[in-house]
C-alpha cells in the first residue's frame, strides 16, 4: 500500500534541523577522564614512527644514557608583565609555570582575576618546558639547571615596544644565556639560548620545548554541560591539522613522532591555546606522549643540534604561544596554526562567515548587532530559495480546506487518500517538496554560523542590550529562548497545517521543544535564530497574503 509521504516532509525537515543541532551540542558534553589503555597504539595519518618508550623521563632524550631524574622546581619565580600577558618563570630550568591574560577575565565582572591558562598547583599542572638536551644539554644530567636573574619582577615600561629577560646559566667556560623576550599587545613569546663558548671544545645541544599538562577538564562559563575539544594538535605536510587527545596518547604503547620543515605543536581548550612554534627554517622532531606512572601528558618538539665552535657565539630559539584563539594573529605566527579555530568540517563556510561577520563588526562596533546583520544578509543571500519555500508552503496552505474534505471522504483509505492528493498537487501544479528543499540547502550555512559563534573568543564577555551581558553564556532569564520559541510558534502557524491530528499536534509541540534548549544555548547563537526567525515571519506573511490574495487558478 503507498503511503502520502509529502505531508511529512515539513515536520522531518523540522526534527532533521533539531537533530542536528542536539548532534552538535552533544559534541559539546563534559568528558571523563581517559581511560588509560596502555595495551593498544594509535596511529595518525600523517606519516610517522614510532620511538622506544623514553621510561618516564620529562625531558627529552637525544643521545644513550640512563633517564634523567628531574628535581623539584625550586619555586624561585621571575615575573614578567606587559599588560597583555604575566609570565612566572621558574629559574630552575626556565620553565614557564604560571600565564595569565589581564584583558580576558577569569569571570565577567571581576577585573581584578585575569584568567589563568598556565599554572602550576596540587590540583592542576599545566606549564610550559624548555631547555638543551644532547651532548652538552644542560638538561641531560640529571638536575634542571638553576638560573641566575638580575631581577625578579620586571614589566614594560611605557613608551617600550619590547621587554627581556635574561636568566644565566655558567656551565664551566660555557655561558648560557636563556632570553624570554615580549612584545606589547603580544601573546607571542620569543624564547632564545645564547652559547658564548669559551671553551677549548665544540658546544653542541638539541633546544627542545614541550607542553607538560595533566587530563583535568578546566570548567568553561559557556553554559551547562559544554566541554569542547581538549587536547594537543599538530601539523604536517601531509595533514594540515590533526587533534590528537588525551585518549589517543594513552592508548598509544610507545611515543608518537612526526618529523615536519617548520611546523607546531598545540594545546588545545574552549577560546584558549598554547603552541610552541620552533624554527621554520629547520627539520624538527615532534612527538606526543603519556607519563607511564601518572596523569601527565608531554607535547612537544626537538631541533638539530646547534654546534658552536670554541671562542665563538651561538644562538637557537623557538617562539611560544599563550592567548587567545585569535584567528588572524594565529594566521601570521605560523602556517595553519589558524585551524586550532576547530569549525569542523564546514570550516570552508564558516571562515567566510567569520571573516565577514568581523567586517561587519568593524563598522558597528557591537557583535550582537553585528550578529544581526549578518543574519538579514545571508537572508538576502537566500531570499529566492525562501521564496520558493514559502510560494510553496503558502499554496499548500490554501489547499488545507480541500486536503480536510479529502480525509473526511476517504477516511482511513491511506492509498486512495494519496492517490486522490496527487490529483489535487498535479491540478493545483504545487509541488510539496518545495517547501522543505530549499531548507535544507540553507543547513550547511546554520550549521556553519554555529560553529562561528562557538568558536570565536571575540564574543566571550562581549555585552549585547540590557539583561544580556555575555553573548558566549546563555541568556540569565531566558528571555531570548522564550522569544525564540514564539517566533517559531507563529512560523508553524504561517505553515499549512497538517490533517493528521497526531502530526499537529507534533508541530505544535516542536516550539517547546526547541525553547526548552536553546535555553542552555549562548545567547549570540539564540540571537540569531530570533533574528532568523523574525526576518523568516516578515518574509512568509507577505508571501502568503500574495498567495491567499491571488484568483484561484
Amino acid at each position: 500500500m503507498k503511503k502520502d509521504w509529502t505531508k511529512y516532509l515539513l515536520i522531518a525537515g523540522m526534527v532533521a534541523t533539531a537533530l542536528l543541532l542536539v548532534k552538535e551540542w552533544a559534541a559539546f558534553q563534559d568528558a571523563k577522564k581517559p581511560q588509560i589503555a596502555l595495551e593498544q597504539s594509535t596511529t595518525l595519518s600523517a606519516p610517522m614512527v614510532t620511538l622506544p618508550e623514553t621510561g618516564d623521563d620529562e625531558i627529552p632524550v637525544v643521545s644513550s644514557g640512563e633517564p634523567v631524574a628531574v628535581s623539584q622546581a625550586s619555586q624561585q619565580l621571575v615575573t614578567i608583565s606587559t599588560g597583555t600577558v604575566i609570565l612566572k618563570i621558574d629559574t630552575q630550568g626556565g620553565d614557564i609555570v604560571y600565564a595569565a591574560l589581564p584583558k580576558h577575565l577569569a569571570k565577567l565582572g571581576e577585573k581584578d582575576a585575569p584568567f589563568v591558562l598556565l599554572n602550576q598547583n596540587q590540583d592542576h599542572t599545566y606549564v610550559a618546558q624548555s631547555g638543551l638536551v644532547g651532548q652538552n644539554g644542560t638538561d641531560a644530567q640529571g638536575n634542571r639547571p638553576v638560573f641566575s636573574v638580575s631581577n625578579n619582577h620586571v614589566v614594560l615600561e611605557d613608551g617600550k615596544d619590547s621587554v627581556s629577560v635574561d636568566l644565566v646559566y655558567q656551565q664551566n667556560a660555557v655561558t648560557i644565556t636563556k632570553r624570554f623576550t615580549l612584545t606589547r599587545g603580544s601573546y607571542l613569546v620569543d624564547v632564545s639560548y645564547l652559547i658564548n663558548n669559551q671553551s677549548a671544545d665544540t658546544w653542541q645541544a638539541n633546544l627542545y620545548g614541550q607542553i607538560k599538562r595533566d587530563s583535568h577538564v578546566v570548567a568553561t562559563d559557556v553554559g551547562i554541560g559544554m566541554s569542547p575539544y581538549l587536547g594537543a594538535a599538530l601539523t604536517s605536510t601531509e595533514e594540515k591539522y590533526r587533534k590528537v587527545d588525551f585518549e589517543d596518547m594513552a592508548e598509544a604503547t610507545k611515543t608518537i613522532k612526526v618529523e615536519e620543515l617548520g611546523g607546531w605543536v598545540a594545546m588545545v581548550q574552549h577560546y584558549f591555546i598554547s603552541a610552541w612554534i620552533p624554527n621554520p627554517e629547520s627539520q624538527n622532531t615532534f612527538t606526543l606522549r603519556k607519563s607511564k606512572n601518572s596523569d601527565m601528558y608531554f607535547m612537544g618538539f626537538t631541533t638539530p643540534a646547534l654546534k658552536v665552535a670554541p671562542g665563538s657565539e651561538g644562538q637557537t630559539s623557538a617562539s611560544f604561544y599563550v592567548g587567545p584563539k585569535d584567528v588572524y594573529a594565529l594566521e601570521e605566527i605560523s602556517p595553519y596554526l589558524d585551524l586550532t579555530v576547530d569549525y569542523g568540517w564546514l570550516w570552508w563556510i564558516a571562515k567566510p562567515l567569520f571573516q565577514f561577520l568581523t567586517f561587519i563588526y568593524g563598522f558597528i562596533g557591537n557583535w550582537g548587532w553585528s550578529i544581526i546583520a549578518l543574519t538579514i544578509v545571508i537572508k538576502a543571500i537566500f531570499f529566492p530559495l525562501s521564496a520558493a519555500s514559502y510560494k510553496s508552503m503558502a499554496k499548500m496552505r490554501k489547499l488545507g480546506p480541500l486536503m480536510a474534505d479529502l480525509k473526511e471522504r476517504y477516511g482511513d483509505d491511506r492509498q486512495k487518500m494519496s492517490a486522490e492528493l496527487m490529483k489535487m498537487y498535479k491540478k493545483e501544479k504545487v509541488n510539496p517538496m518545495g517547501g522543505c528543499l530549499p531548507v535544507l540547502v540553507q543547513m550547511p550555512v546554520f550549521i556553519s554560523l554555529y560553529w562561528v559563534l562557538m568558536e570565536s573568543v571575540e564574543l566571550r564577555h562581549t555585552p549585547f542590550l540590557g539583561w544580556i551581558q555575555d553573548l558566549s553564556v546563555r541568556d540569565p532569564y531566558f528571555i531570548l529562548p522564550a522569544i525564540m520559541g514564539l517566533t517559531m510558534f507563529v512560523q508553524f502557524k504561517l505553515n499549512p497545517t497538517p490533517p493528521d491530528p497526531t502530526q499537529a499536534k507534533v508541530m505544535q509541540m516542536m516550539p517547546l521543544f526547541m525553547t526548552f534548549m536553546f535555553m542552555w544555548f549562548p545567547a549570540g547563537l539564540v540571537l540569531y535564530w530570533v533574528a532568523n526567525n523574525a526576518i523568516s515571519i516578515i518574509q512568509q506573511y507577505i508571501i502568503t497574503k500574495q498567495i491567499e490574495a491571488a484568483d484561484p487558478a
